[in-house]
């Protein structure tokens, strides 16, 4: 069923969305049109890339180690904290940091917040942006701020 485009010379799979108006198909639609691959071979990521106001989750807060009871405490905090705000808020503390970033990004959680520690001696989180990668350091006080800067 592959089609070979003449100007670019790629194959592609054709494909339509029916233009009747439902729920299911809005979903559809929206669904295909925030999926992204980046990379190759195995370092491919794959990512919805929701427009964060429509994001299903706002924000992923996670202790950097779960084993240290300090950083999970403090985690827990500012999990609540969002969560009072937010509502749709996510906790992930299982694997590694990597694996954590890549699976909220599966989902098309804009911002993973990780509360290291650095965190417990500054009062800042590591903010991650799902679409650029990029990481910044945020006071705890000016996080909520932040994130509805950035969600609206």
């Amino acid at each position: 069923m592959e089609v070979l485009d003449d100007t670019t010379g790629k194959k592609f799979i054709p494909h339509v969305i029916e233009p009747t108006i439902s729920v299911d198909r809005a979903i559809l639609a929206l669904l295909c049109s925030s999926y992204r691959e980046d990379g190759e071979g195995d370092d491919t990521r794959v990512y919805l890339k929701f427009p964060p106001s429509i994001a299903p989750y706002k924000a992923c807060v996670s202790p950097l180690l779960k084993n240290k009871p300090e950083l999970v405490s403090y985690a827990r905090n500012v999990y609540t904290e969002l969560k009072k705000e937010f509502g749709w808020i996510a906790w992930d503390d299982n694997g590694n940091i990597g694996k954590r970033y890549r699976r909220q990004d599966e989902i098309g959680t804009p911002f993973c917040i990780v509360i290291d520690f650095d965190t417990l001696t500054d009062d800042t989180v590591t903010v991650r942006d799902r679409d650029t990668g990029e990481q910044e350091r945020v006071k705890v006080s000016e996080l909520i701020g932040f994130i509805k800067e950035k969600i609206n």
